[in-house]
């Protein structure tokens, strides 16, 4: 199932409420502001403008949901993390998130975009904890701005700190782009219940 090169987009949610009916499996992608979520979303999708990236930090609240065929979805989860976003939109975000992971049993898995420069912040932390027995891949993005050995130190350093499967990644040299891709649609392929059946 070539899944990614169909990715069109189907609808956003702004809150709870919106969220459209389950359906196919879903891969929700996640991660703090500016680590290269929307970057890494169309990469996989062989897509330039699938997902908008943003020159302001934790810009996007809402949660957009793209159809990948027929029989999957791919669905983006706002950025959270910036310092600048003010309290009341940070609390709108857990409960909209929150609200998203509990309710999807749909979930086949949760893709954390997370930058390789800078990876397992204690933000990110706290967001493997709430995710549970989700499956989880720890997408280590702009691979490229480090070196081979430092590459290879933060990949086994990931790797020791989570039970996810991990994977360098660069949207700018397609390293990892194949392999996370084989990766994610293995998981469609073979959903396993979300959050909420555990």
């Amino acid at each position: 199932m070539k899944a990614f090169s169909q990715a069109q987009f189907l609808v956003s949610s702004a809150g709870p409420a919106d969220l459209p009916p389950a359906g196919p499996p879903e891969l929700a992608f996640v991660g703090r502001s500016n680590v290269g979520k929307s970057s890494a979303i169309n990469a996989l999708t062989g897509r330039k403008r699938l997902a908008f990236t943003s020159k302001t930090p934790g810009r996007t609240q809402m949660i957009n949901f793209f159809e990948l065929g027929a029989g999957a979805r791919l669905v983006d989860l706002p950025g959270y993390g910036y310092a600048k976003v003010p309290q009341a939109v940070r609390a709108g975000w857990r409960t909209l998130v929150g609200s998203y992971v509990d309710s999807r049993a749909t979930l086949a898995g949760v893709v954390l975009v997370m930058d390789a420069r800078h990876p397992l912040t204690e933000l990110d932390l706290q967001l493997v904890e709430f995710l549970g027995e989700v499956r989880l891949l720890a997408l280590l993005s702009k691979a490229d701005k480090l070196s081979r050995a430092a590459q290879a130190k933060t990949l086994s350093a990931v790797r020791a700190s989570t039970k996810a499967e991990v994977r360098l990644f660069s949207s700018l040299t397609g390293q990892g782009v194949e392999e996370c891709r084989d990766l994610l649609e293995r998981w469609l392929e073979s959903p396993r219940p979300g959050r909420s059946l555990e």
